[in-house]
């Protein structure tokens, strides 16, 4: 991928003086995108030591491909659309099960065995094998979302485009992500994590060791976590506030399989659901 790599480069170095007519331009980005729709290629990975590694060269041919791309009508069904980016297709032959109301645009990567239910998967966005992506659920550009993963109705995964160089969110393989959750801001739930209904994890949001008070971190859940909304109190000019963090109440043994009754009776005992 070097020499792809080093024609993005150069074509988002002089990106001002492209226009949707430089066919030679679009047909180099058109590779680009096709190794991120075929899973080829990702915008975004956890290196080793636990850090984000970003591919930014694939994000400036996301943007690219904006600057590219001409709006168009787009018909399904008895449903139109007008956009710049068109939809997948090909769903069967892939492996991946997509129910009627869902959608995901070209530039997105569906692992087999990923379920999508009345759901949205924006272009950049990677999901992992066997993945449930439930009802209203949002998986924004550039998301990173591992294998065996349940995002549980109404969440909403944060996506990122510009800079190029910022971090997406990444949702390690084995989580559950609980109803109404919101991740944003390149925020990481590390692997076998749980996060209980209506968290709020953005890249500032403290994450906090209820059993010591000890903060682990900003917007980064340990992985093998069960984690739950909270607040803690600061004191502003106008009185005493609580502002949002998130609680890990329980540590897993890496690799244990979450078994929703045990789950809920932890989260039930804190006030807490999936």
């Amino acid at each position: 991928m070097t020499d792809l790599e080093a024609q993005i480069t150069d074509l988002w170095e002089r990106r001002a003086d492209l226009d949707a007519h430089d066919l030679e331009a679009r047909a180099v980005v058109d590779r680009a995108i096709a190794l991120l729709d075929a899973g080829t290629a990702r915008v975004a990975e956890l290196a080793p030591d636990g850090s984000v590694v970003v591919h930014a060269w694939l994000k400036q041919a996301i943007l690219l491909l904006f600057k590219l791309s001409q709006m168009e009508t787009v018909e399904l069904g008895p449903y139109e659309y007008a956009d710049k980016i068109p939809l997948k297709r090909g769903y069967q032959a892939s492996g991946v099960r997509v129910v009627p109301g869902a959608s995901a645009r070209v530039g997105s990567y569906l692992a087999p065995g990923v379920v999508m239910m009345p759901s949205y998967v924006n272009i950049g966005a990677r999901v992992g094998a066997n993945t449930m992506v439930d009802t209203w659920v949002t998986v924004g550009s550039c998301a990173q979302i591992g294998e065996n993963v349940h995002l549980s109705g109404g969440v909403g995964i944060g996506g990122v485009l510009e800079p190029p160089q910022a971090a997406p969110v990444i949702i390690g393989d084995e989580c559950l992500i609980g109803s109404r959750c919101i991740v944003a801001e390149g925020a990481v739930v590390g692997e076998g994590s749980v996060l209980g209904a209506g968290c709020i994890l953005t890249g500032s949001v403290p994450v906090i060791d209820a059993a010591t008070g000890e903060e682990l971190g900003r917007g980064s859940v340990p992985p093998w976590s069960v984690a739950i909304l909270a607040t803690r109190p600061r004191t502003f000019t106008g009185g005493e506030f609580g502002l949002p963090c998130v609680l890990v109440i329980k540590r897993l043994v890496e690799g244990e399989r979450h078994d929703k009754s045990s789950l809920n009776e932890v989260l039930r005992g804190h006030g807490a659901t999936v």
